[in-house]
């Protein structure tokens, strides 16, 4: 028995010793298909976790001779300064999978920018210098924040456009004080507020300076005349935390903000304006490339690169970010973080299949976030510019594209957005251009300049837009939308009676490039200074369901085949502007609390009804237009408006016009970290028929207002009725004042509307306020004038 005892030890402690050496075996299998990255590692090691690399370049270029068809590159926390962007390419996966992450949720940086150690001296009482050997950059940050160049005006940020602007920031006065300014720069908003142009400053002659640029615009314009300042120009250098750096000297200049050491400070600057390139081939695309939770900062401004028309859309663009994809199939990029950028973070360029970014942090950069934009060549009689267009008889009349060339089945999820575009303000939170079947689900974006969501053309459509929450938009520009599109296709003529010719004629040519509908449902809209869908010249092909409208209302201008139903237009209202004959559009089981707001619409559609409005005033006006004659009015009941549920109780009118509830907890990002660091909405004060009867005065733009009271008020003031709103008090400062109000006045009308009482009025102001301006009519001594109010 004790020798069965003794066998039967020597049998098992073998069986152990086979048992470890297979997992040993396996193990090391599996740490030659990994490679490490470390600061602390060298480029000559062998990549193991114990001997690691030291730049993520060395480690890709290792990819295609590690065993395995699944590499996994682990990089340990810290800062990569790269030398060059990392390329991607077939030649360097050799066909394995390819996964870049950080090493257990490590802090990975990958920076485009380089770190300087200045020896700092004193220049001036405030300016310190430091001799910097290192070529031209346009952005510095200390300790990790970006500062100011050196600027007229200077920094402000409470101004609304550029950070602050003024009148006279090329005024001859101003350049007189100028002794070498070439390299500095002008920048001023589109004369129309449709983005802005930027140029760089050759010389002064005559007290004007000589410019270069000003291509970043696919709308020419004249430059707006008070949007404007100028940057980079050492006598600017005048104010805490702005810097210059003399290119010819090779002097950097700062003036440091107060308890700021800059012996002691992190000093970084900006160098390459990409960090990863995957680029493959039409024959050869890169596929199944992962990058996970890494860093991305520090890349160059890239205003001044080669910018590209997208076909009569107002925009040109860079074809460029930290991140470039071309030609690839499911790359996708996750839980990362891009900040501090310089231009755009993302940008999905020509052909790409079933790529795209998720749960990502994309934070104060230049320009856009994430641009979907294929490649010219895939459009058939591709026009460029707002004015041109390619006469029907030489137009190519096959529908769709002419190659595949553009991004297809691609995507944008679960991502948080916001303070982009902080020097290009024709830019968006998520543009789609030259695309097909793009997915944009779950996102959440805020404080852009222009639109949160962007379609340049209609093709080729089959986008579906759901679950974003998108609000804070439109800060710095003008005429746009939360949500905003074009759709200047091939039937889209610049004239509109020879394009209303041509679709009447040629009907199949209105689908020629949209072929698929768009899809927009299940999304909260919020825009102050525009619509918040806004479905602009022809967009054609479109299909809005379940939205919430907090503030802006949903505009369709020209276009065809447009089907919005069962949206909730809170404070505002349906607007058809120049609808075509035949249009075939639909505005159904709607919730509108205000009139429509039609602009030369003749033709209303195939159908226009079932909606419910706020009082049957509205709806008399709406069937005064042969609409509506099943629609009704009343209060909506919306469950918990004040906490941004409005889901309608089962008392609401609006079922029985076939309204029916959607979630109201669904929009924008999920991913608990994301959601957690997001700004939320701000729900609207209702403007609702019980809050008219409710508040009879209030403070309104620094003055008090009040409602007209009965008979006693219409004959002391000469009413023809007893509504409008009286002027109780107002400030001899007030910016009312200064626009001509005075006390004892009433408003009777803003904006050619009606304001029977002061909840109409601020409900016009909403829509108003970003114009700043606002026409109303007054009666003043019985008698009736018109006053136009500045509102900001």
């Amino acid at each position: 028995m004790a020798d069965f005892i003794k066998l039967k030890a020597k049998v098992s402690f073998k069986c152990l010793i086979l048992l470890v050496l297979q997992l040993h075996l396996t193990a090391a299998s599996a740490v030659s298909q990994n490679l490490y990255v470390s600061p602390d590692g060298n480029d000559s090691n062998n990549g193991s976790i114990l001997a690691p690399l030291q730049t993520p370049a060395t480690a890709i270029a290792r990819v295609k001779t590690r065993k395995g068809n699944a590499i996994s590159i682990f990089i340990r926390k810290g800062i990569y300064y790269l030398d060059k962007p990392l390329l991607i390419n077939p030649a360097a996966l050799n066909g394995k999978k390819l996964h870049i992450r950080s090493y257990q949720n490590e802090k990975v940086t990958l920076s485009a920018g380089r770190r300087l150690h200045p020896k700092w001296e004193k220049h001036t009482e405030n300016i310190l210098k430091a001799k910097v050997d290192t070529g031209n950059f346009e952005m510095l940050f200390v300790n990790g924040q970006p500062l100011p160049l050196a600027r007229y005006p200077d920094y402000d940020a409470t101004a609304r456009v550029f950070n602050g602007t003024a009148v006279d920031a090329i005024d001859s006065s101003r350049t007189a004080r100028w002794k070498n300014p070439e390299g500095g720069y002008l920048h001023a908003l589109h004369q129309g507020e449709w983005g802005s142009f930027h140029y760089r400053i050759k010389s002064i002659k005559n007290g004007l300076p000589e410019l270069e640029g000003g291509w970043q615009n696919n709308r020419p314009a004249p430059l707006h005349k008070k949007e404007r300042f100028v940057e980079n120009i050492f006598e600017e250098l005048d104010a805490p935390g702005e810097w210059f750096y003399d290119w010819k000297t090779r002097f950097l200049y700062a003036y440091p903000q107060k308890g700021t050491d800059l012996n002691k400070a992190i000093i970084e600057v900006s160098n390459l304006r990409h960090i990863i390139e995957i680029k493959g081939t039409s024959e050869m695309p890169v596929s199944n490339v992962a990058v996970s939770e890494i860093r991305f900062a520090h890349t160059e401004r890239s205003i001044m690169e080669h910018y590209e028309p997208l076909l009569r859309s107002d925009w040109m663009i860079y074809r460029g970010g930290a991140v470039l994809m071309e030609y690839t199939a499911n790359c996708v990029f996750t839980g990362c973080e891009f900040t501090n950028l310089g231009g755009n973070a993302v940008m999905i360029s020509g052909q790409n299949l079933k790529s795209g970014i998720k749960d990502s942090h994309i934070y104060n950069i230049g320009s856009s976030a994430v641009c979907f934009v294929g490649d010219t060549s895939a459009v058939r009689s591709a026009a460029f510019g707002y004015e041109n267009f390619i006469p029907f008889s030489k137009m190519d009349k096959t529908p769709g594209p002419k190659n595949n060339r553009y991004p297809l089945q691609c995507f944008a999820e679960n991502n948080l957005i916001h303070d982009i575009g902080k020097i290009e303000k024709q830019c968006t939170g998520i543009q789609i251009e030259m695309a097909s079947e793009i997915h944009v689900s779950h996102n959440t974006i805020y404080k852009v300049p222009r639109a949160g969501i962007n379609i340049g053309d209609g093709a080729w459509g089959g986008h579906i837009i759901e679950h974003n929450d998108v609000f804070e938009t439109v800060l710095e520009t003008g005429d746009h939308g939360a949500f905003n599109s074009w759709g200047r296709d091939r039937f889209w003529h610049p004239n509109r009676k020879t394009m209303d010719s041509l679709a009447l004629a040629h009907p199949e040519m209105i689908l020629l490039d949209a072929q698929k509908p768009v899809v927009i449902r299940n999304n909260r809209f919020r825009c102050d200074h525009g619509w918040d869908i806004d479905l602009d010249d022809g967009s054609s092909n479109y299909h809005i369901y379940n939205n919430v409208l907090l503030s802006g209302g949903l505009k369709f201008r020209e276009g065809f085949y447009r089907i919005a139903e069962n949206n909730m237009l809170i404070n505002n209202s349906f607007h058809p502007h120049v609808w075509f004959k035949n249009s075939g559009d639909v505005f159904r089981k709607n919730i509108v609390m205000r009139p429509y707001f039609p602009i030369l619409v003749k033709d209303w559609g195939k159908e226009v009804d079932y909606n419910l409005f706020q009082n049957e005033a509205d709806l008399k006006s709406a069937k005064s237009n042969g609409t509506d004659m099943h629609s009704k009015f009343g209060n909506p009941e919306f469950v918990n408006a004040e906490k941004g549920n409005y889901q309608v109780k089962s008392t609401s009118p609006a079922w029985a016009l076939g309204f029916v509830n959607f979630p109201m907890n669904e929009f924008g990002v999920q991913n608990e970290r994301l959601k957690n660091l997001a700004d939320k909405v701000t729900f609207p004060v209702l403007l609702d028929a019980e809050l008219e009867s409710k508040i009879q005065e209030m403070p309104w733009l620094g003055i008090r207002i009040r409602n007209v009271r009965g008979l006693g008020d219409r004959s002391a003031f000469g009413l023809p009725d007893e509504k409008g709103i009286v002027v109780t008090e107002i400030p001899d400062s007030s910016i009312l004042a200064k626009s001509g109000l005075q006390i004892n006045d009433v408003i009777v009308a803003a904006n050619r509307e009606k304001t029977d009482n002061i909840i109409r009025l601020e409900a016009i102001r909403q829509q108003l306020n970003w114009t700043g301006k606002m026409e109303v009519e007054v009666f003043r001594n019985q008698q009736k004038f018109n006053l136009v109010l500045n509102l900001k």
